[in-house]
């Protein structure tokens, strides 16, 4: 009874946090080394969160030439992937991240249309 109404409260807490906009992104893009389509994903997606997210994400870059092992555990098949950890659900983004309308409705920053 009592992890019912935990639950319940952990489940309101995240739903209104959602509603003011103000919940963390936690966000990982996997790269090649400093490719062109690399460097490309790193710059949109930064300019993207500054715009639409400044304050409330954290991003993490990481090549898998460095380390290798997230290919596996992360189930990468195409870089650059851009993985959006939190808030929930996962999402993964493959490409340059270029079309920021894409990009957008990915991260659930706007409406799907």
């Amino acid at each position: 009874m009592k992890e019912d109404k935990e639950k319940d409260s952990t489940e309101k807490f995240e739903k209104s946090l959602q509603a003011t906009g103000k919940e963390k992104y936690v966000l990982r893009l996997y790269v090649t080394g400093m490719t062109p389509k690399s460097v490309r994903a790193f710059e949109n997606i930064k300019k993207i969160c500054e715009e639409n997210l400044q304050g409330r994400y954290e991003l993490e870059v990481i090549d898998i030439y460095q380390q290798p092992e997230y290919a596996k555990t992360e189930q990468l098949l195409a870089m650059p992937t851009l993985i959006k950890k939190l808030p929930l659900p996962l999402r993964k983004l493959i490409g340059d991240m270029s079309n920021k309308d894409r990009v957008l409705v990915e991260l659930d920053l706007v409406p799907k249309k």
